[in-house]
């Protein structure tokens, strides 16, 4: 969750120390001069906290307040007092307000109460979303980790393929977690009730292949690294799927098939037959801004699993994460999780003394590097993945010697 306030106060001069003192806090300050101009930003998705001035012209902080809490009444709602202000506060509080400060507040108070109420925001709109993932009932919600524009759209293409019936192709680097997808396509699916099964196909003959379809009893069938397939394997799960069986194939592999049918040594008509619904996994390299949410999914899992508190994620620890290659992709950033957690982590962490300008530079430095491996170098594809103009993006590539042209092919 981001770290934000909106501060919403008449006194330009107020507004202007409190976003100091916040924005040297790390925690991004809107600053508002009324209830009209702040009341746009209040929303049941705001990941922050509002800290309000009581008596302000027109529209109060009382208003603020009342208007909040009919949008979301989870939404912390801080109120600064003048003097004599102390009852009008202790009223406020009995309304529903999170705190109230005394102005002028030290420094060291208003951090320490924003930080509470910014403890208290995130825990609410955490159990919201599990909550809305649990009565969604969407595998691909609960299972599918990742904010970037690729796993939304791996979300949405799984969903569409499992809904549609027939074979399906899944295609990902080593680690990127085919198994796990092929998973999600079967719960997404009619077919959810019935069996999945796992098949490696390297030691799956006529008769083995035959017996798979039958035990999947009207479910899925996933036979992992389909190129693998020995070539006579090949020609009869053609034959079993030319018969239309009832349980359904999902099939996996790291390899390109394209490539594998070009140089002999996969079967023309089983490749056609798969190629109609492929689903490409896209590897961390291609979405970098996915890498702590995934880590963060992932030290929970670890810490829940071996019985050991979750030791903080710093700004620094990100960072590092999303500076690194991760050739192993989400297998080897759970193995980084799990050692974490463990506290026997080797993983470099940005150097502290070089500030925070620097961290926030190396970790747009790997959004940038990863924009262009998923656009394979095609500069204004990457500049509207990340939303940026395409001279800021190639003022940004110069600033980082980043040749887009090093990422295509």
């Amino acid at each position: 969750m981001s770290r934000r306030v909106l501060l919403v106060d008449d006194d330009a001069a107020v507004r202007e120390a409190l976003s100091q003192t916040l924005e040297l806090a790390d925690i991004g300050c809107i600053a508002a001069g009324s209830f009209v101009v702040a009341a746009d930003h209040i929303t049941r998705d705001f990941e922050g906290v509002i800290i309000s001035d009581i008596r302000m012209p027109g529209r109060d902080g009382f208003h603020l307040l009342a208007h909040t809490h009919a949008i979301d009444p989870d939404l912390p709602v801080i109120l600064l007092t003048g003097e004599g202000d102390i009852p009008m506060a202790v009223k406020a509080m009995g309304d529903g307000a999170f705190d109230f400060l005394e102005k002028p507040c030290a420094a060291k108070d208003l951090l320490a109460v924003v930080e509470r109420a910014l403890k208290n925001r995130a825990l609410v709109l955490e159990n919201r979303e599990l909550r809305q993932l649990i009565e969604s009932g969407d595998p691909a919600a609960r299972m599918i980790f990742g904010e970037s524009d690729l796993a939304q759209a791996l979300r949405g293409q799984v969903r569409r393929v499992a809904q549609a019936g027939g074979e399906v192709l899944i295609n990902g680097a080593q680690g990127t977690g085919i198994s796990k997808i092929a998973e999600v396509i079967h719960l997404s699916s009619t077919r959810s009730k019935r069996p999945f099964l796992k098949r490696a196909a390297h030691d799956l003959d006529a008769d083995t292949l035959a017996a798979a379809f039958r035990d999947g009893d009207g479910g899925s069938l996933f036979i992992d690294e389909i190129n693998m397939l020995p070539a006579q394997s090949q020609l009869a799960l053609f034959e079993i799927l030319e018969e239309a069986p009832a349980t359904r194939l999902i099939a996996g592999s790291t390899r390109d098939l394209a490539i594998e049918l070009d140089e002999g040594r996969f079967h023309g008509d089983l490749y056609y037959r798969l190629a109609v619904m492929p689903v490409r996994i896209p590897a961390l390299s291609e979405r970098p801004k996915d890498i702590p949410v995934l880590f963060r999914r992932y030290v929970a899992q670890a810490a829940e699993q071996s019985g050991q508190p979750a030791p903080e994620i710093t700004p620094q620890i990100t960072a590092a994460l999303m500076a690194r290659e991760w050739p192993g992709n989400a297998r080897a950033l759970m193995t980084e999780a799990m050692r974490f957690v463990m506290g026997v982590s080797d993983a470099p962490e940005v150097d502290e003394g070089v500030g925070l300008v620097a961290q926030l530079a190396q970790i747009e430095q790997s959004l940038i590097e990863g924009a262009l491996k998923g656009a394979q170098g095609q500069a204004s594809d990457a500049a509207r993945a990340l939303k940026l103009p395409r001279k800021t993006f190639y003022d940004k590539c110069t600033r980082y010697g980043i040749k887009p042209e090093d990422y295509r092919g």
